[in-house]
């Protein structure tokens, strides 16, 4: 493989040198709470080895010219499929390795990979690892989803001459003020991607503030907003409407989306007084079934789980909680108001587009900064409700968005609006990427 030159300054390279010291330590330290933590998400198999670049069935992966795309949790592997599927419905010969980093991301790429993508553990950003996997998968290019930075996997690439490009690429308040304030350190690593596909124009000025090359960003737009792309709203899942129906017997389903530790008891509370409403929880992380039913249960709901579907019996309150991964999109398509977690206890936000995409009038929480600019322009456009965190406030907005049906499907039309802005990006990001490798 080709060896390039990476540009550091000496600061610079001492701080990767300073980095690469100082990470075998961590990674000590906390292999022993993180294995915990993969049992409790039934991640723990032999395929963890994939982590440092052993992989028990060499003959299942060909060598030679697949593009390399890393995504993290399971939001990040949903749009990279939807990115992956648009490109091999333009370049049908393209082969792909999909590389989550979460045990829930790599059950879902897993499940839903199409053809011609194979998928692996992310390796540790360790160099010899890096470069074992460099090796083994001889990537044509490497797509980082969203706004991932990985020092040695940039250095790695770059010394072999492999392209790295950043896709859907966002950047927070908080991950600008960190970049900005240790420029010195983290432009030397900006200056090795080959192309960022950005989401917003807004954002250009702010990319190059922390030191990426002009000439390396393309405004695309975002592929999670995209409507128009290979992932749109598909039909209603007929299962799941006849399961739901049984349960909610005519009430309005109201569904409480990625929620994190806290929401869904708050949410509950100020659900479970209103007659006309049936709970719908769909946790962040299905391993919090356990602790998502006890807390319901403790308000008065009977509670069944999508793992289960128990019948439901009693003159309680029912909710059903959704213990699965990767079905949220046909779920949200069955309700009749969505309420965004991450946005009331959790900090900020869940996306709220996949709601919106399905005809759903959406409720978030104050902490929705993860999803800026959007949020505010939905918001200075009465394109969504906006609840405090609090039982009263959410009591409130929920009877609101449920009595009023003409000003919720006014405000679904106005979002839907909103994110038409991003149409076609998913298609915009393939062309910009397959240009930033040639």
């Amino acid at each position: 493989m080709m060896r390039c030159s990476l540009g550091f300054s000496v600061p610079q390279r001492l701080l990767h040198l300073g980095y690469n010291l100082l990470l075998p330590v961590v990674l000590l330290l906390g292999v022993g709470p993180w294995l915990l933590k993969m049992s409790k998400r039934g991640g723990l198999s032999m395929r963890l080895l994939e982590r440092v670049a052993i992989y028990d069935d060499e003959a299942e992966f060909a060598l030679g010219g697949v593009v390399y795309v890393h995504a993290v949790s399971v939001g990040e592997v949903m749009v990279a499929l939807k990115l992956i599927r648009a490109w091999q419905g333009i370049y049908p010969n393209e082969r792909f390795l999909l590389v989550p980093t979460t045990s829930t991301g790599y059950d879902v790429a897993l499940r839903m990979a199409p053809a011609n993508v194979s998928v692996v553990y992310s390796p540790v950003d360790l160099p010899c690892v890096i470069r074992r996997v460099l090796k083994r998968f001889e990537p044509k290019q490497i797509v980082l989803m969203e706004s991932e930075l990985w020092p040695n996997l940039l250095v790695e690439a770059r010394r072999a001459g492999v392209p790295v490009s950043v896709a859907n690429a966002r950047l927070s308040e908080r991950s600008e003020s960190r970049y900005t304030k240790f420029a010195w350190a983290s432009a030397g690593y900006f200056a090795l991607f080959n192309r960022f596909a950005v989401q917003e124009s807004r954002d250009v000025a702010r990319w190059r503030g922390i030191g990426v090359p002009a000439e390396a960003i393309e405004v695309t737009g975002s592929v999670k907003f995209d409507q128009q792309g290979a992932d749109a709203v598909e039909a209603i899942n007929e299962a799941f409407q006849e399961m739901l129906s049984g349960l909610s017997s005519g009430k309005r389903v109201v569904m409480a989306l990625s929620t994190h530790a806290g929401e869904e008891a708050l949410i509950g509370e100020a659900c479970i007084d209103l007659e006309e409403v049936f709970y719908v929880v769909v946790p962040r992380h299905a391993e919090r079934r356990a602790e998502v039913k006890l807390e319901l249960e403790q308000l008065g709901y009977e509670v069944v789980l999508r793992s289960e579907l128990e019948q439901v019996g009693g003159s309680r309150p029912a909710c059903l909680v959704i213990d699965s991964t990767g079905e949220m999109r046909d779920w949200v398509a069955l309700a009749d108001l969505a309420i965004v977690g991450k946005s009331f206890i959790g900090k900020g936000g869940q996306n709220p587009c996949e709601a919106i995409a399905a005809s759903v009038p959406v409720i978030v929480g104050p902490a929705m900064n993860n999803f800026e600019p959007l949020v505010s322009m939905l918001h200075e456009r009465s394109a969504i409700f906006l609840a405090q965190a609090s039982v009263a406030s959410l009591r409130s907005t929920v009877s609101v968005a449920l009595q009023d049906r003409a000003q919720s499907e006014a405000m679904v039309s106005r979002a839907q609006a909103v994110l038409s802005a991003h149409d076609g990006a998913t298609l915009r990001t393939v062309e910009a990427l397959r240009i930033g490798s040639s």
